[in-house]
């Protein structure tokens, strides 16, 4: 992974979740042009600012790195959701999931 790879991932989470770099930038703590930064690859986050700005996205910092997760925020709102279903639900579910992906 390199500075390409982390500004292009921020800037497609980010525009997905509908804020904007000043937005994201305020709301984790930094100056106004924080993300901006790191999204022209003039900067890389520290490391607690990496867990904090996968936080604010709503992913895990693993499904932040996967490159085969293309909406890795519903992924991990799904997973959540499926928590405390039963057997037969998650079976269900599973079924629904494996139709969809033969389309």
């Amino acid at each position: 992974m390199d500075i390409d790879f982390i500004g292009d991932r921020i800037s497609k989470l980010r525009s997905r979740k509908g804020v904007s770099q000043r937005d994201m930038s305020l709301s984790i703590g930094q100056s106004v042009g924080y993300i901006n930064r790191i999204e022209n690859k003039n900067a890389l986050p520290s490391i607690p600012l990496l867990f904090y700005i996968c936080d604010y996205l709503g992913v895990s910092l693993t499904d932040f790195f996967d490159t085969s997760i293309e909406e890795p925020a519903l992924v991990s709102e799904l997973h959540e959701e499926t928590k405390s279903l039963n057997e037969q639900a998650l079976r269900y579910m599973l079924g629904i999931a494996k139709e969809l992906n033969k389309k």
